[in-house]
């Protein structure tokens, strides 16, 4: 489950989360990397739960291709929130030519050390996804998460799952996400994949005023949509 803060992260986990993607301006930008006191926050409240804290590490909004200094930028967050008590990272990088960036890959990578390593939505780019899994795995990438192409998970069904027997061969776990609802888990879950993501926020209006983003308000993880959430894949057969 996706998450922007200490308050939203206690609620996933009292709810029945078991795996978070902490990250912060999600709704403007699709996600960018959280301060490092973020980071520690959020795992000092979650210790002892078994509630596992994973970092997007994403340096700016407007796609997966980045410069050699973006990339360094990246390399360094990644050490940074895992020094600071995250258990893994979300990261993911292309090419001009719309293929994995294995090299900017293989630094993350190296920089997670031991640490779980998830490859994230640049993967939905990919004109044969599944093809690409194995490059993935080899690169000692653990999760993938995607949409299976589609705008919303829900309408990408049938690349998931393909996906995500592709995953078990490799040892690749396939988490759905993107644009997922209560309604989309049993068609989800069907389909074979080994966890489901999404974020289960609603905004909250406040005005900051002139130099505080207008009336936009803000995010709040929404303890009603999490419970439901689980209740629907406890419903049905959990991935």
């Amino acid at each position: 489950m996706a998450v922007q803060d200490v308050a939203g992260a206690r609620v996933a986990a009292a709810g029945g989360a078991d795996r978070l993607e902490l990250c912060a301006a999600l709704a403007g930008t699709g996600g960018l990397t959280p301060s490092t006191g973020m980071v520690a926050a959020v795992a000092d409240a979650l210790r002892g739960t078994g509630v596992g804290v994973h970092v997007l590490v994403r340096p700016r909004a407007g796609g997966f291709v980045f410069s050699a200094e973006e990339t360094d930028v990246q390399v360094r967050d990644v050490r940074s929130v895992l020094d600071a008590g995250a258990d893994g990272v979300v990261v993911g990088a292309m090419t001009p030519a719309g293929e994995v960036d294995a090299a900017a890959l293989a630094a993350f990578v190296a920089a997670a050390g031991d640490a779980e390593v998830t490859f994230h939505r640049a993967i939905d780019q990919v004109a044969r996804p599944v093809d690409v899994l194995e490059v993935l795995a080899s690169a000692g990438v653990r999760r993938v998460l995607t949409s299976g192409g589609a705008p919303r998970a829900g309408e990408g069904l049938d690349a998931l799952a393909a996906l995500a027997g592709r995953g078990r061969e490799l040892g690749v776990e396939i988490m759905a996400g993107g644009g997922v609802r209560v309604e989309d888990l049993p068609a989800l879950v069907a389909a074979g994949v080994h966890a489901v993501h999404l974020s289960a926020r609603r905004t909250v209006v406040a005005d900051g005023g002139p130099g505080g983003g207008g009336a936009s308000g803000y995010d709040v993880t929404d303890p009603d949509v999490v419970a439901a959430t689980r209740a629907a894949l406890d419903a049905g057969t959990a991935p």
